[in-house]
C-alpha cells in the first residue's frame, strides 16, 4: 500500500543512517501551536533543533520531514520499558493541533484517516508491536500531555493501531471515582510499570509527583473521560486488564 506524502524536509536529524531493525516504536505528538504554518516552520527550522518524521496537516495531507532511517528529534528525554532516549528507536508523527495551551480541539476525520493509513504502513514495514504505539505523554509523562485525551486511541486500536483494554463500559462507569486502598494504589503503579511506563522518575521529580504525572498520562490514554491524576477503582481495573496483556 503506497501513501502519498509531500516532501518538506527538515535539517534536524542525525546524519548517520540507522538499521531498520532499530525502529520499534511509533510516537504520536500534537504540534501544540496556534497556527499550523508556525508548527511546520518550527519543525523545519535549523535553529529550533526539533523535528519529526511526519506531520499530518489539518486537511489530512501528510508531510515527510525526515526519512524513516534517520533519527529525528521529537521524543526528547524519554523512556519506555528498558529503553531510554527513544529518538533512536522510534518514528515520530506530529499531528496538527493547537494543544492544551491554545484551545485544544478534536482531531479531524481527515487527519485520523491519514494517520491510520500511515501507521499501518509503518507497522507492517518495521514489524512494530501494538504495545509500542505510544503517545508523547506515555514516554515523558512529567513533561508532556500530547497527543492528549481527545486523541482517539480506542478507535485506532479497533483498527489495529495501538492497544486498548477490553473491560465493559458499564463496569468502568460503575467503578469511576470509587476510592481504593493504599495497597491497590501500589498495585496500580506496579501495573503501569508492567505496561511499560518507566520506573525511573527524573532526578528532579519527587517520586509521588512523578507517579501523579504517570497516572494522568495513563488516564489521557485509557480513561479520557476523567483526567484528574487520582487513582480510583476504574483506573485499577483498566491497568490490571492491560498488564495481563503484557504477561
Amino acid at each position: 500500500m503506497a501513501i502519498k506524502t509531500t516532501l518538506n524536509y527538515s535539517p534536524n536529524f542525525n546524519p548517520n543512517k540507522r538499521n531498520p531493525k532499530q525502529i520499534k516504536y511509533i510516537i504520536f505528538h500534537y504540534t501544540g501551536m496556534k497556527k499550523e504554518s508556525a508548527a511546520i516552520e518550527r519543525l523545519t527550522k535549523i535553529q529550533s533543533e526539533v523535528s519529526s518524521h511526519y506531520l499530518v496537516r489539518n486537511n489530512g495531507e501528510i508531510l515527510t520531514l525526515v526519512p524513516d532511517l534517520y533519527i529525528a528529534w521529537h521524543a526528547g528525554i524519554s523512556s519506555w520499558k528498558n529503553d531510554n532516549s527513544l529518538n533512536k528507536n522510534s518514528i515520530g508523527i506530529e499531528i496538527s493541533n493547537p494543544g492544551h495551551q491554545f484551545n485544544y480541539k478534536r482531531f479531524s476525520e481527515k487527519q485520523i484517516k491519514s494517520l491510520l493509513n500511515l501507521s499501518k504502513l509503518l507497522i507492517k514495514k518495521y514489524k512494530i508491536s501494538s504495545q509500542n504505539i505510544l503517545g508523547h505523554s506515555d514516554i515523558a509523562p512529567d513533561r508532556k500531555k500530547d497527543p492528549g485525551e481527545k486523541f482517539p486511541w480506542k478507535y485506532l486500536a479497533k483498527k489495529k493501531v495501538g492497544q486498548w483494554h477490553n473491560v465493559k463500559s458499564e463496569i468502568l462507569k460503575h467503578n469511576r471515582n470509587h476510592k481504593v486502598k493504599e495497597a491497590d494504589q501500589i498495585n496500580f503503579i506496579k501495573n503501569l510499570f508492567k505496561i511499560g511506563y518507566s520506573k525511573k522518575n527524573p532526578k528532579y521529580a519527587i517520586k509521588e509527583k512523578y507517579q501523579s504525572f504517570m497516572t494522568a498520562a495513563f488516564q489521557r490514554r485509557y480513561r479520557p473521560e476523567l483526567v484528574n491524576s487520582k487513582i480510583d477503582k476504574e483506573c485499577l481495573i483498566i491497568s490490571q486488564n492491560l498488564a495481563k496483556k503484557r504477561y
